[in-house]
């Protein structure tokens, strides 16, 4: 018999990325909550400090991206600078304007009541903080844009695979510094990689490369301010920024367009 019979075929349901980051974010968070209250607070601060350091790689890795050779030839050797400046600017006027930052503050704020009952100011806040920081690392890499989309074009879900692997992690961390409102970032992950991979069963192909890499050259800049949030240099209303994400792609398509 062939060995290529003897391969597994890949996992091409549909959801099935988005489910395993979930449970991985879950299985994380508690290990974390458990390691975290032995530990004490000098420790933690630490294992922030760490993530915000890693994050800030995580970031300038994705940033470079506006240096892609396909948006160059899409949009011309000045202009990425130009459109990423541009996203970040349209796409934070216009969540600023929504008021993202504060509905995801009192989104936190709403589940921490749900969730974690009576408990005082410092534990609220920490409770929101975990819940706004976790769902914003997870949520604004490239590997959950390109991931989800490939999951819903039934391309298999290696790449949600791997960025469920890093998240287990990054959420052992998480916890370990902000509790228990890390788990609830697993909402923020179903509504956001599940509305993505949903976009992706209606797509016919993946977005272009150009188009890709804009978008994962403002996520980069959005990891910035989370890494800034982490760091505790500046709080950043990361989740203003978000709509720059889609404001992205938008302006490299008009580009194209007028070239």
């Amino acid at each position: 018999m062939s060995p290529l019979l003897l391969t597994p075929p890949p996992l091409l349901v549909p959801g099935v990325g988005t489910a395993v980051n979930v449970v991985t974010v879950l299985v994380g968070c508690l290990l974390g909550v458990l390691l975290g209250h032995r530990l004490p607070e000098r420790t933690r601060e630490l294992v922030t400090d760490g993530l915000g350091l890693v994050t800030l790689l995580i970031a300038a890795t994705a940033a470079v991206e506006v240096l892609s050779p396909e948006l160059a030839a899409a949009v011309g050797d000045s202009a990425p600078m130009l459109i990423v400046l541009g996203s970040v600017l349209l796409g934070g006027i216009t969540g600023s304007l929504l008021r993202l930052e504060q509905r995801v503050e009192g989104l936190g704020r709403w589940l921490q009541r749900r969730l974690a009952g009576g408990a005082g100011s410092v534990d609220r806040q920490r409770f929101v903080e975990g819940f706004v920081v976790a769902s914003l690392v997870f949520c604004t890499g490239p590997l959950t844009i390109l991931g989800s989309l490939n999951d819903g074009l039934g391309n298999g879900a290696d790449q949600l695979f791997l960025k469920s692997t890093l998240d287990g992690f990054a959420a052992i961390a998480f916890a370990a510094s902000f509790g228990w409102g890390v788990a609830a970032s697993v909402l923020t992950i179903v509504v956001v990689q599940g509305g993505l991979t949903l976009a992706g069963l209606g797509l016919g192909d993946l977005l272009p490369d150009a188009h890709l890499a804009a978008v994962t050259a403002v996520g980069g800049l959005v990891l910035v301010g989370v890494a800034l949030r982490l760091l505790r240099i500046r709080e950043v209303a990361v989740s203003d920024l978000l709509p720059a994400l889609l404001v992205a792609p938008l302006l490299v398509q008009l580009v194209v367009v007028l070239r």
